[in-house]
């Protein structure tokens, strides 16, 4: 018995390596629905989103990062204590508090909380020119960097690159740099 349970789980194992390998586009697109409904909530353009997950993580819901961050967008915990706390959610706000990881890996409160995030990111540069890099590089690296990049410049007029050029930690500008590209790819204008 014990044999024929191992083989199954082997069976499985493989399978499901395959999939990823032989069917990306499932693999790629199978959080698609969720990430339009989670940017849309927040008015977020889902390609961003998406663009954001495949870098991140690749749309492994499982993954923990070296930051303890959760998840799909690599959600941290003390975001999500923040999400929970600001949304005046108690069931989430306890689950936070107590546990946080598997509010995290359940795939649509990571990118509910990752979405709601990102949107009070771009609030903060909302109508810049480097809006959508700012807010990159915010989620990244965190605000208090950004404005380190932009002291005593004017950001009404700071152009994308000029902001990117400006980021001065290696993976966060890469980072920005490979999000922007891939989502810029899918059509999107700047």
């Amino acid at each position: 018995m014990t044999r024929y349970l191992i083989a199954i789980f082997f069976v499985l194992a493989v399978v499901s390596a395959s999939a990823a390998i032989y069917f990306p586009n499932y693999w790629v697109h199978r959080y698609d629905p969720l990430i339009a409904r989670q940017a849309r909530v927040y008015r977020l353009d889902e390609k961003l989103v998406w663009s954001l997950i495949y870098q991140e993580t690749y749309f492994r819901a499982w993954k923990i990062g070296t930051a303890d961050e959760v998840g799909l967008m690599q959600v941290t915990p003390l975001v999500a204590r923040q999400w929970a706390r600001e949304t005046g959610l108690t069931e989430y706000e306890k689950q936070a508090a107590e546990n946080v990881k598997p509010l995290l890996t359940d795939p649509e409160r990571n990118i509910q909380i990752g979405c709601w995030y990102l949107e009070k990111l771009r609030e903060q540069y909302r109508q810049r020119p480097a809006e959508t890099a700012m807010m990159l590089a915010a989620y990244n690296a965190g605000p208090s960097r950004v404005e380190e990049w932009t002291k005593n410049t004017d950001t009404s007029i700071l152009s994308e690159p000029d902001f990117i050029a400006r980021i001065n930690i290696s993976t966060t500008q890469t980072y920005v740099a490979d999000i922007l590209e891939r989502y810029r790819a899918q059509g999107v204008q700047k």
